[in-house]
Formats: structure tokens, C-alpha cells, sequence
């Protein structure tokens, strides 16, 4: 998770690696579960997905607020946005 707090440089208008995703062609409500349900089987789909770090921060760029993306859910993004917010307001007041 502490990598996470490095943005990765990836352009926000390309998404040709959404191509190379292991979720393409899944069912979509696989990676939107109920409130409750399980993620584990949308996160397995996840796991071994090469462009899982760029889905990730494709989400986190647009505040993706629902869903799996980059094998990550609502709440560990967003854990991933405060610390990230934490780590700027720190180098700021550096």
C-alpha cells in the first residue's frame, strides 16, 4: 500500500491499456457488488492483471468513488486519496 502513495505518470487521456485488462470482457456488475457483498472474486480477477496499477490510478485521478478498480474498493482508495493528500500538505509546509 505505501507504493501507492507515489502517483504514477500516467497520461490521463490514454487508455489504450485498458485493452490489456484482465477485466475486459467480464461482466461489469462482477466489479459494482451490492453494499455488504463480496469483492474477493472481482479482486481475483484483478490480481494478476498487468495493467492493474494504471486502472488503479485512472480511478484514483477521477474519483472513481464506486466500484473495484486496480483491484482496490471504495474504501482503500479513498484511504489512498488521504494519504496522498497528507504526503502533499507535508512536503508543502516543508
Amino acid at each position: 500500500m505505501r507504493e501507492m502513495l507515489i502517483q504514477l505518470d500516467v497520461d490521463a487521456g490514454d487508455r489504450r491499456w485498458q485493452e490489456r485488462a484482465n477485466c475486459l470482457g467480464v461482466d461489469p456488475d462482477l466489479f459494482f457488488p451490492e453494499r455488504g457483498a463480496s469483492t474477493k472474486e472481482a479482486k481475483g480477477v484483478c490480481g494478476g492483471c498487468e495493467v492493474r496499477t494504471e486502472c488503479l490510478e485512472y480511478a484514483l485521478r477521477h474519483g472513481e468513488k464506486f466500484g473495484i478498480w486496480g483491484g482496490m474498493s471504495e474504501r482503500e482508495r479513498r484511504r489512498i486519496r488521504r494519504q496522498r493528500a497528507l504526503a502533499r500538505r507535508g512536503l508543502a509546509s516543508a
